[in-house]
């Protein structure tokens, strides 16, 4: 079960990144997995604009497909100022400010544990059996001596 939940945190922690690269205003991450039978986090974030919210949205769809995440359904109603895609283990929520203010879901699920989306953005994540590289030195190559091999 604690893999499980591991693996959603790192599915959050993506959607974070890639939210927060696209300029997406107001990241939160709540661990409902004590509250919740139906998902395990909720990732919260604001647009401040339509277009800009279909960039979120694009984005993200692009990222979790590239990375093979299974979606389970998305839903947007349109100029409704609100998109919700769900990813099984992890639902994001993307916003106007209008309609996150509106919905208040920070609020409904304040049980909820706040998971530190500055922590998240300042690790970034290390893949599997990588290093740190190395320092490289530059070697300066002797030429060839006239005639030799």
């Amino acid at each position: 079960m604690k893999s499980k939940k591991t693996a959603a945190l790192e599915l959050a922690k993506l959607c974070c990144r890639v939210l927060d690269g696209k300029k997406a205003d107001a990241l939160t991450v709540l661990d409902v997995s004590e509250q919740s039978s139906i998902t395990d986090f909720l990732v919260l974030a604001t647009a401040t604009s339509e277009p800009h919210l279909r960039a979120l949205r694009i984005e993200l769809e692009k990222t979790l497909d590239a990375a093979r995440v299974h979606l389970v359904g998305m839903e947007s109603a349109q100029e409704s100022g609100w998109m919700v895609i769900d990813a099984f283990d992890v639902m994001v929520h993307l916003f106007l400010a209008e309609a996150r203010e509106r919905y208040a879901l920070e609020r409904l699920w304040r049980d909820a544990k706040e998971v530190s989306v500055a922590k998240i953005l300042a690790n970034p994540p290390v893949a599997a059996g990588r290093r740190k590289p190395a320092t490289r030195k530059v070697v300066k190559r002797r030429p060839k001596a006239a005639g030799g091999n």
